[in-house]
């Protein structure tokens, strides 16, 4: 135990994050504190504030934990805990789902009109104002049974053990979780890692073809290139923070249950401990992994072109200490679980020489994820 009088035996976090670190359960969180990211300099001053008070009631590291929101104009949630323990990231005990019926189900935007906001990208990289853009989409599921927050997350844990898995209550009964397969940011004693993903391609169902699958996306020049624009982001920011930064001169194959990925691991050190892990995280939130580049104008974009507000989706959640340590991992293949009531949400990265049909081929392929966990058909999100 970390801070705090223990938890009950059994009782679920409030809050949970769990990476390749290990566990983090958040208990007692209070008040959130949602000022939005673009209001950084009161936001810092309340987070500065929450974490002396935890201090001064007896937290030797008190802990900042949630999410920022993709568009930085939208609110934060985030908490300072009264207590908090770290542990392993131990397999948990799920139930095979029970029989769950979709009553209604609806995508926002619909098929056609996310196929014309791609072809509309397409010709703005024609016209040479944007060179990545990444449109997503909102699945909206009325069940017959209410979805078991602790089961999907569960079950979530066992389909994807190597992911960031992620708990964070939204208020009047509303929760956040999923099993994000990307770190945007790691800082451990001034020692800082990212894995940025860009470009995927659909796993196949036998083992030959399955390598076959991964082989094309390594030598595939589009998916080279969308993630190129990431790597060189990243670089770009985190260069003058650092004395030692090793980026990799070409990505490499990493996988999930459902899909390839190019990713490339960065390890550098830190000057001094001026920089912390929040501090970091902000400046490189939103990558053009999960916004498009150059950022501005594909955020411009994203707000013409999406019917929704993206919210947390494709923002990010994690924890940082007192001290500027902490991981903050995108939030991706996840959803809001509200009783009988669920939003997902899934993106693509569109770059020039991509296929629309194949773009919202690629959403469904990643709704896939949630789908399962909830226990329903893929079919449901094409």
């Amino acid at each position: 135990m970390e801070d705090g009088v223990p938890a009950e035996a059994g009782s679920p976090p409030d809050f949970l994050f769990t990476s390749g670190q290990g566990c983090l359960r958040a208990y007692d969180l209070g008040q959130p504190i949602s000022t939005p990211a673009s209001e950084w300099p009161l936001l810092e001053r309340q987070i500065v504030q929450a974490l002396a008070v935890a201090q001064a009631q007896g937290q030797a590291n008190p802990l900042l934990v949630g999410a920022f929101a993709f568009d930085p104009a939208e609110a934060s949630c985030l908490y300072v805990p009264d207590r908090y323990e770290r542990g392993e990231r131990v397999p948990p005990q799920a139930s095979t789902p029970d029989t769950n019926r979709v009553i209604s189900v609806n995508s926002t935007p619909a098929a056609a009109e996310f196929k014309a906001s791609v072809s509309s990208a397409l010709d703005a990289f024609a016209k040479g104002s944007l060179a990545k853009v990444v449109l997503s989409r909102k699945l909206k599921l009325h069940l017959s049974k209410a979805a078991d927050p602790e089961q999907v997350l569960a079950r979530l844990m066992i389909q994807n053990p190597n992911a960031f898995h992620f708990s964070l209550p939204l208020g009047q009964g509303r929760r956040l979780l999923g099993a994000s397969p990307e770190l945007l940011l790691r800082v451990n004693e001034g020692a800082v890692f990212t894995h940025p993903l860009a470009g995927s391609a659909k796993r196949g169902g036998e083992p030959q073809q399955d390598e076959a699958v991964a082989r094309k996306l390594l030598a595939s020049h589009k998916d080279q290139h969308e993630h190129r624009l990431v790597i060189d982001e990243i670089r770009r920011v985190l260069t003058p923070h650092c004395r030692e930064l090793a980026i990799p001169s070409s990505p490499t194959l990493m996988s999930t249950d459902t899909l390839w990925h190019l990713g490339t691991p960065i390890a550098g050190q830190l000057h001094g401990r001026d920089a912390s892990v929040l501090s970091l995280a902000c400046q490189l939130h939103p990558t053009p992994a999960l916004c498009g580049y150059p950022t501005e104008l594909a955020r411009q974009f994203i707000r013409e072109q999406e019917p929704f507000r993206r919210a947390l989706f494709s923002g990010i959640v994690g924890w940082c200490d007192s001290q500027g340590n902490g991981e903050w991992a995108v939030v991706i293949r996840c959803g809001v679980l509200d009783g009988h009531h669920v939003e997902l949400f899934a993106g693509a990265g569109i770059v020039a020489g991509s296929d629309p049909a194949m773009e919202w081929a690629e959403t469904g392929t990643k709704l896939g994820t949630m789908l399962k966990a909830l226990g329903l058909d893929l079919e449901v999100a094409l």
